[in-house]
């Protein structure tokens, strides 16, 4: 799954992606950036 890093600036392919729910509810995934280790988080849907 693709997702934004804030510090290289552009879209990559996310490491070790896991499905989560935070604390509101909603449903993202995390995971790792390969380039700089940040860690990244995409909202999914709520289904």
């Amino acid at each position: 799954m693709e997702a934004y890093c804030v510090k290289c600036r552009k879209k990559v392919a996310m490491q070790n992606g896991k499905e989560e729910t935070l604390k509101n509810g909603r449903r993202a995934m995390k995971g790792k950036c390969p380039a700089c280790g940040t860690t990244l988080c995409r909202i999914l849907g709520n289904k």
